[in-house]
């Protein structure tokens, strides 16, 4: 069985995938900073396939396995960004 997305949704701080299973993932945009620092129009803009999400604008694809498998941007930008977010958020609670 190939557990796929059927919906998704975006908060503040946060994507939620609904998957075909009726599972919904909950994850922190800091793990994709293209999304992080993307407009909320932008978001919006996802194509949801079988096997993943692919927002074209924005050069992101993101698997439902790498989902289930808490896997965030695995890129050097996307390590230096995700830093860069955990700092900034360090600094503001601080």
């Amino acid at each position: 069985m190939s557990i796929s997305a059927k919906s998704i949704r975006f908060d503040d701080a946060s994507m939620w995938v609904e998957l075909s299973d009726g599972r919904i993932l909950g994850v922190p945009l800091a793990w994709f900073p293209r999304l992080l620092f993307a407009s909320p129009e932008q978001r919006e803009r996802v194509e949801i396939a079988r096997m993943g999400l692919h927002w074209a604008a924005l050069d992101e694809d993101i698997s439902i396995a790498g989902l289930l498998a808490g896997r965030g941007d695995q890129t050097r930008w996307g390590r230096q960004k995700r830093a860069e977010a955990a700092a900034k958020a360090r600094r503001k609670s601080a």
